[in-house]
């Protein structure tokens, strides 16, 4: 790797690491203010990635940094969990979804609050829009007028911001389990099918990550794609 690969895997590898634990911080804020303090004990309702780490130190410090490693330093791959207490989520269940909704609404938050400071700087004359070797390598939508200022590795944080907040907070939200998106059913489901709801995705979890890797594989970016440009030509308008 090249010294703009290696700061640009750097700057990834800290964008994903803080935005997948506000995902976390998140889930477990939210099962506190509904009743369940398992993730509180743990720690999790807290901006310190120490705790998330500790609890998850492979999906958040080697794989990632590993799945950059291998894409040259423009991909990354990690996972985190907040722990919740099974038995709160079946005897409160729109809770327990909210509790699921909370951490994709994180992302989106910080891709929203990211998207409308490029859009500012932007607007300012601070940015320029990205050469295009920059936006299809590291999916950056903004440089800094004068690359040699310090406008330039903001511009790149806020576009990695962007690009991963956006990803994480859609991936999250596809109904797979235990992807966030499969509890949504949790809001419409009549109380006697709750618990079958959390016996089938019990049942299925073995074989999840097979699920959520084909899906990854073949399917998800062909639909990510469409919903980034869209929301990037909001930005770059």
């Amino acid at each position: 790797m090249n010294a703009e690969i290696v700061v640009v895997a750097f700057c990834t590898y800290l964008v994903f690491l803080f935005s997948t634990v506000c995902h976390e911080a998140a889930h477990a804020l939210a099962a506190k203010l509904g009743g369940d303090l398992t993730a509180y004990h743990g720690g999790q309702v807290s901006l310190n990635p120490v705790p998330h780490i500790q609890r998850e130190p492979f999906g958040l410090g080697l794989y990632p940094i590993l799945t950059l490693f291998l894409t040259g330093g423009t991909g990354i791959i990690g996972f985190a969990s907040a722990p919740y207490d099974p038995y709160w989520a079946m005897r409160n269940p729109r809770a327990a979804a909210w509790m699921a909704m909370a951490g994709p609404a994180a992302n989106y938050t910080l891709a929203l609050i990211s998207g409308l400071l490029l859009k500012l700087g932007y607007l300012a004359g601070v940015f320029r829009l990205a050469d295009n070797e920059s936006f299809g390598r590291f999916h950056q939508l903004l440089q800094a007028t004068n690359a040699d200022s310090l406008a330039e590795p903001v511009a790149l944080a806020l576009s990695l911001f962007f690009y991963l907040n956006l990803m994480l907070g859609t991936f999250n939200l596809m109904p797979i389990p235990p992807l966030d998106g499969f509890s949504i059913f949790l809001f419409f489901l009549p109380p006697d099918a709750v618990r079958k709801f959390f016996e089938f995705r019990a049942s299925v979890s073995a074989y999840s990550f097979l699920a959520i890797f084909f899906f990854s594989r073949y399917f998800f970016w062909d639909f990510f794609e469409p919903i980034f440009i869209f929301c990037a030509r909001l930005v770059l308008r």
